[in-house]
């Protein structure tokens, strides 16, 4: 009996030492870190000179795409490999617009540290629920089988949009929850009420704009998204519907700032959001929940 109890011990101890070693050597094990302040961070220090220049610090390359979801598009891109990978973008034109008007949001947001694709949609009179899906599905497309799909965080996607596609990127915000920002451009949709929207969102409207003027659209549809963690509204002064679609500085800066802050995590751009900017010759009105880092 005394042979057996001693085997027993020496078994127990062997089983007790392989469960240690099994506890200790899964310590060792590397863990996945999850991302801190700054790992985002693209490119130098911004400043006012370098959020509002027609090309930022990084050189671009397109290409364009056949997408079997939504028609066809432009993918513009950073060239420089040595800092990772790059938040996304997906860009959609309003009602009867070609993506030729929007094409100068590519190599715009791309030289600022974004991947951007610019979509032609299935058809010019496609609905806002339309260009969502289409939106939600370029960006799919981007990170699963698109050439540039090597350089994108797929975990860091936005959307944007001009008038319909505007409102589409309303919509694709509440299809597609994990986006981590959105900025609709004198959005125009139907649906007025977005309390199911948790996506960060700035709103820009044309104080002019008869098409889709701030107080039926762009406005409720701030008010309406009680759920978003940041929310921001910005008014152009003295311009209508289509100031959009050819390159405007003020769209360029705000629309940089946002992404910036949001898709990129990066705090270094939340001085151009916070304190909110004050009315002036280009802004008539900026409403924020005043984002903190």
């Amino acid at each position: 009996m005394r042979h057996a109890s001693t085997r027993t011990a020496k078994r127990l101890g062997l089983l007790s030492g392989a469960a240690a070693l099994a506890v200790t050597g899964a310590s060792l094990l590397p863990q996945q870190a999850e991302a801190g302040p700054g790992d985002f961070q693209r490119g130098p220090a911004p400043t006012e000179q370098s959020i509002t220049a027609e090309r930022g610090p990084f050189a671009t390359a397109q290409t364009t795409v056949d997408g079997p979801t939504f028609n066809r598009g432009t993918a513009y891109y950073p060239t420089d490999t040595s800092q990772g990978t790059f938040g996304a973008v997906a860009i959609s034109p309003g009602f009867a617009s070609p993506e030729a008007v929007i094409s100068w949001y590519g190599p715009r947001l791309a030289s600022q540290g974004f991947v951007v694709l610019t979509l032609e949609t299935n058809s010019v009179s496609d609905q806002p629920d339309s260009r969502a899906t289409q939106l939600v599905n370029a960006l799919d497309f981007l990170v699963q089988s698109s050439s540039v799909k090597n350089r994108i965080d797929p975990n860091r996607l936005a959307v944007m949009g001009h008038s319909m596609g505007g409102g589409g990127s309303l919509k694709a915000s509440e299809l597609r929850p994990s986006i981590k920002a959105a900025v609709p451009l004198m959005p125009w949709n139907n649906d007025k009420t977005w309390q199911g929207d948790r996506v960060p969102t700035m709103i820009m409207g044309a104080q002019n704009d008869a098409i889709a003027s701030p107080a039926s659209h762009a406005k409720p549809f701030y008010d309406s998204l009680t759920s978003a963690p940041e929310k921001a509204y910005l008014e152009l002064r003295s311009q209508g519907h289509l100031v959009a679609v050819s390159p405007n500085t003020t769209i360029a800066k705000y629309s940089i700032a946002w992404l910036k802050r949001f898709v990129d995590e990066d705090t270094r751009y939340e001085q151009f959001l916070c304190p909110a900017p004050t009315p002036n010759l280009q802004i008539s009105e900026y409403r924020n929940t005043c984002p903190t880092g």
